[in-house]
């Protein structure tokens, strides 16, 4: 192993993180300023019907984004540009692909939540979502250096297997679409009380003016969530698969097998209820939430304080 690289990957891990920092900056700055602009308010608001015009989102097609969420954008670029070095890095210093731990599952998998992050703000450019993913990934980054890191180590032979490429990178997309699903949803929650129970006028106000109406959020949401769980029903599927090879059976009733299931039959429910019941608004967004806290509690707390056949977390 070439374990000189690891400390190169943690120093690129920090500089990402300085970067995102600098580009959460600029998004909140943008998102400042866009509650100045009383035109963008009454967009965002639905206050036209061009607004919504060819399902581009809350802006119209002549609007630009502002100078500062462009520089918060190229920011972001920069600093996913060091964020994937330190994964690439981290995987040639392991010999292996770079998702064998919790540290290494952490630096992947923000990675994926900012592509998907930067393809979805391309499309959609729906401000908001600017600081606060950016925002919290700088936050899961700096959880990760100091919580879960731990040196290059090899592979457990349960591990040796493609299976490994596909089923756990399949897993961590998945949950980068729910991530994001989820912001929109508890970002729809309080532009639903904003618009229900309107604030003083002050700063706070114009800022929830300047967020997209609670349909739109709703919308986007949905459709980011049949993607994620579309990938998570085949990480379930190709869990099962890597199981029969590995231990001998499809289904163990492992703790990790379970909550993979229980995010699956949140997921589902979702689904089902927006397609064939009708729900949306709170109600739609709480059970986003409910799905996406079942997938934090599977990585942040089944990995580390369950033992089972999934005990990986390296700590």
């Amino acid at each position: 192993m070439n374990l000189p690289l690891d400390p190169i990957s943690l120093v690129l891990v920090y500089s990402a993180i300085a970067v995102y920092v600098g580009a959460f900056v600029g998004y909140v700055f943008a998102f400042a300023v866009q509650t100045t602009n009383p035109i963008r308010r009454l967009v965002n608001a639905g206050g036209t019907p061009a607004a919504h015009a060819g399902g581009r989102g809350p802006q119209t097609e002549t609007e630009r984004p502002g100078r500062a969420a462009r520089v918060g954008y190229a920011l972001t670029m920069l600093a996913w540009v060091l964020h994937l070095a330190a994964v690439v890095v981290r995987g040639v210093a392991a010999e292996r692909v770079p998702w064998a731990n919790m540290f290494e599952f952490s630096i992947t998998g923000t990675a994926l939540i900012i592509a998907v992050f930067l393809v979805v703000s391309r499309r959609t450019r729906v401000v908001v979502l600017g600081p606060v993913v950016v925002g919290v990934v700088v936050i899961l980054l700096g959880l990760a250096t100091v919580a879960f890191y731990v040196p290059v180590i090899p592979l457990p032979p349960a591990l040796q297997s493609a299976w490994l490429v596909i089923h756990v990178l399949v897993a961590l997309l998945a949950t980068s679409f729910f991530g994001i699903a989820a912001v929109l949803s508890a970002t729809q929650l309080v532009k639903h009380r904003h618009e229900n129970r309107p604030a003083p006028a002050g700063r706070p106000a114009r800022l929830l003016d300047a967020v997209p109406g609670t349909e739109y959020l709703d919308r986007l949401a949905y459709r980011l969530t049949i993607v994620g769980f579309a990938l998570w029903t085949f990480t379930l599927m190709a869990g099962a698969i890597w199981a029969g090879r590995a231990w001998g059976r499809y289904w163990g009733w492992d703790v990790k097998e379970v909550w993979t299931f229980v995010i699956w039959v949140v997921y589902a429910a979702y689904i089902h209820a927006k397609a064939t019941r009708g729900w949306h608004g709170n109600r739609a967004a709480w059970l986003s939430l409910v799905g996406f806290g079942a997938v934090l509690f599977n990585f942040g707390i089944v990995n580390v304080f369950f033992t089972g056949l999934h005990s990986y977390s390296g700590l």
